[in-house]
């Protein structure tokens, strides 16, 4: 039986974005994963992420608070920015 017109939609593979064999410093780990935080606005913490799109990719970076889990500040933008400090 011949279906017209139809075709599978193959996966993409992984591809492996992070590249932690290198020679480049690290940062101390001055946290430790210890996320219980006592008082308001001591301990911050942050994440980034892309986000496909239409148009292309948007990366996304947020701060949250670790005592309430508020987010403190966020910025969205179409190219990823290396923080020079």
């Amino acid at each position: 039986m011949k279906l017209m017109g139809l075709r599978a939609i193959q996966k993409k593979k992984f591809k492996k974005t992070t590249d932690s064999n290198h020679n480049l410093p690290l940062k101390e780990n001055l946290l430790n994963r210890n996320f219980d935080v006592s008082k308001p606005n001591k301990v911050w913490a942050s994440d980034i992420t892309y986000i496909p799109t239409a148009e292309g990719w948007l990366y996304l970076a947020v701060v949250i608070d670790l005592y309430s889990r508020k987010v403190v500040g966020w910025s969205i933008n179409k190219r990823w920015i290396v923080n020079p400090f």
